[in-house]
């Protein structure tokens, strides 16, 4: 179980070179990564959209220029985080646990959440709060890290656990952060297990699609009739 309170001072600390920081330690996937995300909500034609743990605001913005027509909302329970998104432009923003969301039941069409699933402290839980501000047959998106198979493994979880800490270290001072990092993506369930999570927890026909040879992944599922069915 994640610690709440270390996860959402360590994003406050870092708040101000967040982006930079994703860009530079990616070498620039998590922009693609979000365009894959923007395209497949722009399917769906959402009215409205709700993007949970949205930090600075990356991925709402990325929706709302897909989406030119929808309402992007983005929430996170890091007020400092939800200064940048604000100041980059995210309109309206709300602070709010995804435990325990204050909107109304069925009032959206699609939730997003980014990178953010895997620092909430009851994972099932936030699902099941997700679903709740669903409507039936909405859609979920949960775009996050995942460990690639094979010979690249190894390889990626040195770079993960050596290389990644020490550059952000040297970008924002907050080494320690970003070694956590790397201990929450080892942790996180992905492919079927992350399907099966889901399902579990008020979704159906969950389905996985792996980015970048599987460093990040892609996890789509519709909001089932009548709430939480797991």
């Amino acid at each position: 179980m994640q610690d709440p309170e270390y996860v959402k001072g360590a994003f406050a600390r870092i708040a101000g070179r967040y982006v930079l920081t994703n860009h530079v330690l990616s070498l620039g996937s998590d922009v693609w990564w979000r365009r894959q995300v923007a395209r497949r909500v722009a399917a769906w034609q959402p009215a409205r959209v709700l993007d949970v743990a949205t930090g600075t605001g990356d991925l709402a913005l990325a929706i709302r220029r897909a989406c030119p027509a929808a309402e992007v909302t983005g929430a996170d329970f890091c007020p400092e985080m939800l200064e940048q998104a604000a100041r980059r432009g995210v309109a309206p923003t709300v602070v709010a646990d995804a435990l325990a969301m204050p909107f109304e039941s069925a009032g959206f069409d699609v939730v997003t959440v980014a990178f953010g699933l895997r620092n909430m402290a009851d994972r099932g839980a936030a699902l099941r709060e997700m679903r709740r501000v669903l409507r039936p047959g909405g859609h979920l998106l949960v775009l996050d890290f995942s460990l690639p198979a094979g010979v690249l493994r190894g390889p990626y979880r040195w770079y993960l656990h050596r290389v990644l800490p020490t550059a952000a270290g040297w970008l924002t001072g907050e080494t320690a952060a970003y070694r956590y990092l790397g201990g929450t993506i080892e942790l996180f369930p992905s492919g079927a297990a992350m399907c099966r999570l889901i399902e579990e927890n008020g979704f159906r026909e969950a389905a996985a699609r792996q980015l970048s040879f599987g460093v990040a992944s892609i996890y789509t599922a519709e909001a089932a009739d009548g709430g939480h069915t797991g």
